[in-house]
């Protein structure tokens, strides 16, 4: 992270969620920022994704709308997108972008992308279960879901 040890760096907290109707199909993402008492929301969708790339891209835009480096807690349903930072991407790098089945890894656009925006920060990758009345989840939710709804016609 390109800031220095002693520098005290912003706490945010970032809540997300991606949303697919039909998977593959229209999809929504969904992502509220909070430091202290301000908070922002973005959405998005695409015409034809899946439920997980959804999810990162719920993280990767959240990520990407700070403007300096911070220490963020990204609450997330996604095992996927937990796994994948946490504990599969360093062999996905060492291996070529491989998968334990000898397969090349899915959506590793978006991992590339995922690691780039997370190199600026420091962060802690917390799961929520999902649809179990956390608030920020539902309304994460309820923004990726009206985004996929959206494209859907």
């Amino acid at each position: 992270m390109p800031t220095s040890p002693d520098k005290k760096l912003k706490k945010i907290d970032i809540f997300t969620d991606g949303a697919c109707k039909g998977n593959p199909g229209p999809g929504g993402w969904g992502a509220i920022l909070r430091m202290g008492g301000h908070e922002k929301e973005l959405s998005g969708g695409e015409p034809d994704t899946t439920n997980n790339r959804m999810e990162m891209t719920a993280i990767i835009r959240a990520l990407g709308a700070l403007t300096e480096p911070c220490t963020v807690t990204v609450h997330t349903d996604s095992r996927y997108v937990i796994d994948g930072m946490t504990k599969w991407v360093e062999g996905w790098k060492r291996k070529g972008w491989v998968n334990a089945s000898k397969q090349p890894v899915r959506n590793q656009d978006l991992w590339h992308d995922l690691i780039e925006a997370a190199l600026h920060h420091r962060i802690e990758w917390q799961w929520v279960k999902g649809h179990d009345g956390h608030p920020e989840n539902e309304r994460a939710d309820q923004l990726a879901s009206n985004a996929a709804l959206s494209l859907a016609g």
